[in-house]
């Protein structure tokens, strides 16, 4: 145990604090600082874990993080035995320590009647320290198998079966039909969140370790799937669930309303040239604006911090529901992750966040585009149904309208007319209690297969799946397998 008394010693969280606002709205750099050094309070708060004979952080990380011992570890200065521990659960803590919602500590017993651990930036601090003291190393695998795996998608599930299947000596090459590796890590997460060389550096020790990309490529197009197939010995479908959830309503059809992430990626791109102001032709850009964001989770979030750093006039982001309670309802206790109300950093920049706003239509300008949305308050019904209440309905002006309500599942319509693999009712792809597909030695990690969810979900998945690659591959295998494969998709 780290301190013994150290959570009756330090009984308030800590956190390092946010860069300025006027100060990171002018850029896209991170909006959060994780190196040690600049923590005199880390040690503290890694000191406030209480080392639980159950600890219920466990069962909230699907990865099975040992955050107990890595907690000690950090309070103890011990930063080599810090990341090894951490990486013996979770191939890319620089990626879950800056974007999870860290599940986890909803789940830490001190949050029971204290506020919880600093887990989350306990881990990102650990793995941002371990790449600064030169810690972080490939792992060349001893030996290999001979046999040859294709991993179809770059982003956390890929990424983490490509690795795992590396490190146990498979030949293994990585598909991605975007023009660089990361998937929505790169494209679909603004760099205020997620800086694109934390991604670079990691891919940089796959490499060194044999892992192989090979970006640009669109399976179904370049390579047809059965051509994937006979040309490897297994095949892991980890594509992500890229397919946005519609909002049909009176006047879609308007100039002026995309999806979050055709909005995102091309600003991403920007970004990435070095060029933020200097959109691709035809990309939707919110200087100027009065811009309106359908759907007030994390993509939404992600939207209106690219808006106000792109100059919008205004920024409205509207939610069906109501607005989450700040503490912990009755009937979400401990230990589940609640719904709450929380206050993200594009939240901190600007803009207005509107609850029970349901959306009934949008209204053109004399050329067609989209000028104001016509909204209502929303009614909850017996049923649970939400509806437009009558006579409640008002105009929110709007140049620019960003529907983030989530994604419904995989592009799956080539990969089922190319091979006839089993899709699910949900448009998900089949697999099994092995993760494999309905296709002999292809196999299904992730968002593909799940559904919408957590990057902790995606790179444990990856991980289980590469652990089942091996399996049918060798026989057997050494590699972890953290959770079974689930077609339930979470809360986002």
């Amino acid at each position: 145990m780290a301190d013994p008394r150290g959570f009756l010693k330090v009984r308030e969280r800590e956190l390092p604090p946010n860069r300025p606002v006027e100060v990171r709205l002018r850029d896209w750099k991170d909006t959060h600082a994780h190196r040690a050094e600049g923590q005199p309070f880390l040690k503290e708060q890694a000191g406030r874990c209480m080392d639980c004979g159950v600890p219920f952080c466990h069962q909230g990380c699907p990865l099975g993080n040992l955050i107990p011992d890595w907690n000690d570890l950090v309070w103890r200065g011990q930063w080599a035995d810090a990341i090894d521990r951490l990486h013996a659960t979770n191939n890319f803590p620089e990626f879950t320590g800056r974007v999870c919602p860290a599940p986890c500590e909803s789940s830490c017993v001190l949050s029971i009647n204290q506020p919880a651990v600093t887990i989350k930036n306990v881990e990102v601090s650990i793995i941002d320290e371990a790449f600064a003291r030169g810690l972080v190393t490939p792992h060349v695998p001893e030996r290999l198998t001979g046999s040859t795996v294709a991993v179809v998608g770059s982003g956390p599930a890929g990424l983490a079966a490509a690795q795992q299947l590396t490190r146990a000596g498979h030949t293994v090459v990585v598909y991605e039909r975007d023009p660089a590796i990361g998937g929505l890590l790169r494209y679909g997460i603004p760099d205020f969140k997620l800086e694109k060389s934390h991604i670079d550096r990691r891919l940089a020790q796959m490499e060194a370790e044999g892992t192989r990309f090979r970006p640009g490529v669109t399976i179904g197009e370049d390579i047809s799937w059965d051509a994937l197939r006979r040309r490897f010995d297994a095949v892991v479908v980890a594509t992500g669930a890229t397919v946005p959830r519609e909002l049909p309503l009176p006047g879609r059809d308007l100039a002026g309303i995309h999806f979050a992430m055709d909005y995102l990626t091309p600003a991403n791109h920007a970004v990435a040239a070095g060029t933020p102001d200097e959109l691709p032709e035809g990309a939707p850009s919110a200087a100027g604006k009065h811009v309106v964001i359908i759907g007030g989770g994390d993509t939404g979030s992600d939207c209106l911090g690219t808006a106000l750093r792109q100059g919008a006039a205004s920024v409205t982001t509207l939610a069906i529901g109501k607005k989450p309670p700040l503490e912990r309802p009755a009937h979400q206790p401990w230990p589940t992750d609640p719904i709450l109300f929380e206050v993200s950093t594009s939240h901190e920049e600007g803009g207005e966040r509107t609850y029970l706003a349901s959306t009934v239509e949008f209204l053109p300008d004399a050329d067609g585009n989209v000028r104001a949305l016509k909204v209502a308050e929303t009614q909850y019904l017996p049923d649970g149904r939400r509806v437009p209440a009558p006579g409640t309905e008002h105009e929110i002006p709007a140049d620019l309208v960003l529907v983030a309500m989530g994604f419904t599942g995989p592009e799956t319509a080539v990969l089922e007319e190319q091979t006839g693999a089993e899709i699910t009712d949900r448009g998900l792809v089949a697999r099994g209690d092995d993760y494999a597909a309905s296709l002999p030695g292809v196999f299904v990690a992730g968002d593909a297969g799940r559904g919408q969810s957590l990057i902790v979900w995606a790179i444990a998945e990856g991980r289980a799946a590469a652990a089942a690659v091996d399996t049918y591959l060798q026989g057997s295998t050494e590699l972890p397998a953290p959770v079974r494969p689930r077609t339930l998709a979470l809360r986002s």
